[in-house]
């Protein structure tokens, strides 16, 4: 078998699915290894997984928040309530209280 000259019509017909292939090719490897690709879900679920538990902790100091506002409307304030935050943020006692220090 004689060796010829490669045909130059050969190799443009091979050129252009060639750089197709190596399009496809980029374009899976970047949806394989890319930022949002098959492997980074493994990390967006964990991260996902740890929001929720945020967001449940979140939602009961919301709740908790919330239950205080209601406590203190003007129209029903509770009595207990507000006692202990005019002893708390106004260092105030009633005349019958007797202040014990702990040290």
């Amino acid at each position: 078998m004689a060796q010829g000259k490669k045909n130059p019509q050969y190799v443009k017909t091979v050129i252009g699915p060639g750089l197709a292939l190596v399009a496809l090719l980029g374009i899976a490897s970047y949806a394989l290894l890319g930022p949002t690709g098959i492997i980074a879900w493994t990390d967006y679920r964990a991260a996902l997984s740890e929001r929720k538990i945020e967001l449940a902790q979140l939602k009961k100091e919301r709740d908790a928040l919330r239950n205080r506002q209601l406590l203190l409307d003007r129209d029903n304030v509770d009595p207990d309530l507000a006692g202990e935050l005019m002893r708390k943020e106004l260092n105030v006692v009633a005349p019958d209280e007797v202040v014990v220090p702990l040290k």
